[in-house]
């Protein structure tokens, strides 16, 4: 029980985490994409974009700061048995990214308040470095789960790692698959929120020009992510079937070893027949997914120890969920791209807002669901094959206790970051100051933005 506790306060902390960590790394480049769009257009709607989404970052990092120190402690106090034995193997990017922070957070100080102190070239520096180091942020952090995914950079023996490497470790087989899937992630996830907060003040306020143009900023980056994903997601399954075969075969509940192997849509895993019940299989397209090869053979569930198979159903239903989102928004994207190329102007017709309006959760349920997928289907080993799960937990009891305080404190923090974001689009709203301080609904007609 202690164990299960220990996973699932772990769980919520990084659930919870990721979701600001996210908007950390993305909205600074959205921030300086707006800044960049009003030194060449002279247009105060974006200066006012530019600085909303600062504060906004700001308040996002101040969460994300406290949910991520919480995190640091975690490590060492739910799982001693991994940062005491293997501390020396994966600190360096924990130190790079715990410089990567500092950057960050000293140059979004010099952002907020240097905006009417510092040339507009100096700050336009800093808000570019804000980005730079919380995409940096991540990606050293990222290298860590890579490393867990597939270890790297030491040689393993019943008293510890030997042979050390900490660069070998840092950059194993698996880094560039996930930090690419993570930052892309990243970016998509929060110009889809930001997407669909525009779409829905556009559908209830469609004379607004500041929420208008908002709405141009976040749509490319919206669609290019949405459509990339999907590419270095095919990449890193491929990786998966090579490296993780068993965390593969969960994936697409696969049980039995088969040539020319289908791909299962949906279903119900069921572990104890060996079976996924009401699956829509499309033939050999697993095979192809795995190694570009009608005819390749891909190994089942069967074909690995029991006691190794991580949580089949959790696995399935988490990567269903990720593919499935994930397509929606690339069919989104695709759409959009081509009404913007056919009509010279980003579509804001209300079928295509409302879209972008139910769309807009997406990008975070997906990076939930993939964040899910990984880190269930390496169960039941904290460190692939290295390490179990269960060897790595404190033998402290009473877990339950710092579980629900911890989910109490998650969910006011919550709860007050939705507060604080909603009272930065509502100054924004007709009825209060808009950009350039008039009323956003005084422009004499809607604007398309280009």
């Amino acid at each position: 029980m202690d164990l299960l506790y220990a996973r699932a306060q772990m769980g919520l902390s990084l659930a919870f985490h990721i979701v600001f960590a996210a908007a950390g790394i993305a909205l600074p480049l959205l921030m300086v994409l707006s800044d960049l769009k009003a030194r060449r257009t002279g247009d105060a709607h974006y200066v006012t974009l530019s600085r909303k989404l600062a504060k906004g970052t700001a308040i996002l990092f101040a969460v994300g700061a406290v949910s991520g120190t919480v995190l640091s402690f975690e490590l060492g106090l739910l799982w001693p048995e991994l940062m005491g034995t293997y501390g020396e193997v994966i600190g360096l990017p924990f130190a790079l990214e715990g410089t990567a922070f500092f950057t960050e957070a000293v140059f979004l100080g010099i952002y907020l308040y240097g905006r009417d102190r510092i040339s507009p070239s100096l700050h336009l520096f800093s808000g570019v470095m804000v980005a730079l180091s919380g995409a940096a942020s991540a990606f050293f952090v990222t290298l860590v789960n890579a490393f867990m995914n597939h270890p790297a950079g030491f040689t393993p023996t019943p008293h510890g790692p030997v042979d050390v490497d900490p660069v070998a470790a840092m950059f194993g087989p698996s880094w560039l698959h996930q930090t690419s899937h993570t930052l892309v992630a990243c970016y998509q996830a929060s110009a889809f929120a930001m997407a669909g907060i525009h779409a829905l003040v556009l559908l209830r306020h469609p004379g607004s020009t500041f929420h208008r143009k908002a709405l141009s900023i976040a749509l490319p980056l919206a669609c290019a992510t949405a459509l990339l994903q999907p590419l270095i997601g095919d990449l890193s399954a491929k990786h998966v079937a090579t490296a993780q075969p068993v965390k593969f075969a969960a994936l697409e509940a696969h049980f039995e070893t088969a040539r020319g192997a289908p791909i299962s849509l949906g279903g119900l895993p069921d572990v104890e027949t060996a079976t996924t019940r009401y699956a829509l299989e499309i033939p050999k397209a697993l095979s192809i997914l795995a190694f570009n090869d009608p005819d390749a053979e891909v190994k089942g569930l069967k074909e690995f120890p029991r006691d190794e198979w991580p949580p089949i159903a959790k696995v399935h239903f988490a990567f269903q969920l990720m593919v499935g989102t994930g397509t929606t928004m690339a069919l989104l994207a695709a759409l959009t791209l081509f009404l913007r190329f056919r009509r010279k102007a980003w579509p804001d017709g209300r079928r295509m807002l409302w879209a972008w309006l139910l769309c807009g959760p997406l990008g975070v349920v997906a990076m939930e669901a993939g964040w899910l997928t990984t880190e269930w289907g390496r169960q039941p080993w904290i460190i692939h094959g290295v390490m179990r799960t269960a060897d790595a937990v404190t033998p402290v009891p009473h877990l339950a206790a710092p579980f629900w305080t911890f989910t109490l404190v998650y969910a006011f923090l919550g709860v007050m970051v939705v507060f604080l974001l909603v009272r930065q689009v509502a100054g924004t709203l007709p009825g209060h100051e808009g950009a350039g301080g008039h009323d956003a609904h005084d422009d004499p007609e809607p604007s398309h933005a280009h």
